[in-house]
């Protein structure tokens, strides 16, 4: 099930944020220091956005935010970011937060969907994007900069 995010949420979803920080392969960011941190990164949309998370008999294992990629002349192109727990991973979650995302921003009168970074090691979401009627329009080499051990 895809819903709203609610209070009662934030610590399964700050989880999950910990969790793929800790990872290293998709999102450029340091594993937050506090909650303050981790609320900051992941609900930047504010009043002008959304955040729905994906629960699965009863759990939360994933979330999505949503909103305008830009403020004033490119608020007409949404953006969104995605997370989904390791042991949720493969299952659908994310196909399925993603048409939320892609109907979210559909009902709301946006243009146009950007993703300002999708790592291309990340082959499952580059499928997932690719299925989804999203095509990449360029890449940057050496962007992100993978960890190399663990």
């Amino acid at each position: 099930m895809i819903r709203p995010l609610e209070e009662r949420d934030w610590p399964a979803v700050r989880a999950i944020i910990d969790e793929v920080a800790a990872e290293g392969e998709t999102y450029a960011m340091p594993v937050p220091a506090d909650d303050a941190e981790a609320r900051a990164f992941w609900m930047h949309h504010g009043d002008t956005g959304a955040v729905a998370v994906a629960e699965v008999d009863g759990v939360v294992v994933g979330a999505a935010n949503m909103g305008p990629n830009r403020p004033a002349q490119g608020s007409h192109i949404g953006t969104a970011s995605f997370l989904v727990a390791a042991a949720a991973r493969g299952h659908g979650v994310g196909r399925s937060l993603g048409q939320h995302v892609v109907t979210w921003h559909r009902d709301r009168g946006f243009r146009g969907i950007q993703f300002n970074a999708v790592v291309e090691t990340n082959e499952p979401a580059v499928r997932l994007w690719r299925s989804l009627g999203f095509e990449v329009v360029g890449t940057v080499p050496g962007a992100f900069r993978a960890q190399v051990s663990r």
